[in-house]
């Protein structure tokens, strides 16, 4: 991990500067975090999380679009419009969070949707995946127009549904499992195209110039439906035990693809994401079938369809080998990695205004998990990760310090200022 040399100066005047860092209000961080860590808002579920936002980003007296992208899911589109002349930046912010918050192992308070305000944190489901990112948005806006700042380029936030990495497969239908970018997928193809976007996923305050994509992948294989009195000669033909003895070439590809494929200083991460085979009901019966799911992080350096031809390679060669075992093989989730310039001048106005704000640049990192940059940056819209959070996931669960909320909100406003231009 290494640390920015900020090479840009600001181009905002001091005195512009204070008027904007003057409206920066902790308490109606806390107050707006807290409302919307107590909206439960799992994937498939962001209505309530749409409509308070909806609400918000009007009192602002934005231009606010409300895109249904599927019945009771929306994606709210908050737009302040510049004079003109100016570049036009979005923050994107997805309302989903990471579990439901009815987990029963999960039992730390960061994972309930509910607030809990402790010794400077703020605890509860979706505070830093990414809630927070959202109320430093709004806050970072509601600020600049506090200050009677008037910009050239549009300000855009867009809080977006469905981008929590799930997705549909098999049985495993309905809006609950349509995330991995649903929203933002919707929000380009539907006109919301601004020249830059900062999405505030948790990072810990470091700017993550490039981030990996994800390929999940099925291997399948089949055996026979016996009962087990009729099944000796023949319990090699048990699909689990088939598998069994697939995992070893598969364990081996893991090995090879995860130090040929690291970027970064991070391993192209190969999960065992799930297995399944049988009936837990009925175990006097031998499997017909048998799954093995995993989930292949890819580097931004490898197009996704030379990540498939190379676990497809493995297959082709275990299909030779084991011609009536019945194998199968299907890639259902491809998401490609993302990356912007290190000198893009949105990852300088950054560093600048992190560096005003805390005394040092921000670090960088790469970064294994996927985020909404792979859809955008698809689309032409330079984009970079960079969020509150507070320190490694634990127990606890979410939690974001108050103090990196208001940091954030007050870079997040600055940067806006300089990229969009402020009107003398």
């Amino acid at each position: 991990m290494r640390t920015a040399t900020t090479k840009r100066n600001s181009t905002l005047d001091a005195q512009t500067v204070e008027r904007i860092l003057a409206e920066v209000r902790e308490e109606e961080i806390v107050a707006m975090s807290c409302d919307l860590i107590n909206i439960p808002s799992p994937t498939g579920e962001e209505l309530r999380m749409a409509e308070y936002m909806r609400d918000v980003l009007q009192r602002l007296s934005l231009s606010v679009t409300w895109q249904e992208v599927e019945e009771g899911r929306a994606n709210v589109v908050g737009r302040w419009t510049g004079s003109g002349g100016g570049k036009n930046l979005m923050f994107n912010g997805h309302m989903d969070t990471s579990n439901t918050g009815s987990e029963e192992f999960l039992t730390g308070l960061g994972y309930k949707p509910r607030a809990v305000v402790q010794n400077g944190f703020i605890y509860g489901l979706g505070i830093y995946n990414m809630k927070g990112a959202l109320v430093c948005y709004t806050h970072a806006v509601k600020a600049l127009l506090r200050a009677g700042i008037k910009l050239k380029g549009d300000v855009i936030i867009a809080a977006v549904a469905g981008e929590i990495e799930k997705t549909q497969w098999g049985e495993f239908k309905g809006k609950e499992y349509r995330g991995y970018g649903f929203g933002t997928h919707y929000l380009v193809n539907h006109g919301i195209l601004p020249d830059m976007c900062i999405l505030g996923e948790p990072t810990d305050m470091r700017v993550v110039l490039e981030h990996f994509g994800s390929m999940w992948v099925r291997i399948s294989c089949t055996g026979i439906y016996v009962h087990t009195a009729f099944c000796e000669g023949r319990e090699e033909m048990n699909s689990i035990r088939r598998m069994y003895a697939l995992m070893d070439p598969i364990l081996k590809w893991i090995g090879v693809w995860e130090k040929k494929a690291a970027y970064g200083g991070k391993k192209a991460i190969v999960n065992l994401g799930g297995i399944r085979g049988g009936h837990a009901w009925r175990a006097s019966r031998t499997p017909e079938k048998a799954d093995l799911f995993l989930d292949v992080r890819v580097p931004p350096t490898i197009p996704m369809n030379e990540a498939r031809r190379d676990i497809q390679e493995l297959f082709m060669k275990l299909e030779k080998q084991y011609p009536d075992w019945g194998l199968e093989f299907e890639t259902y989730v491809s998401v490609p990695g993302a990356r912007i310039n290190e000198d893009h001048e949105m990852i300088q106005a950054i560093d600048a205004n992190h560096e005003r704000m805390t005394g040092k640049p921000p670090e960088r990192e790469v970064v294994t998990w996927c985020s909404d940059a792979s859809v955008l940056s698809r689309y032409g819209v330079d984009t970079v990760n960079y969020g509150p959070s507070s320190g490694p996931r634990d127990k606890d669960g979410e939690k974001v310090k108050i103090q990196t909320l208001v940091d954030i909100t007050k870079i997040y406003a600055l940067t806006a200022a300089e990229l969009c231009g402020v009107n003398s």
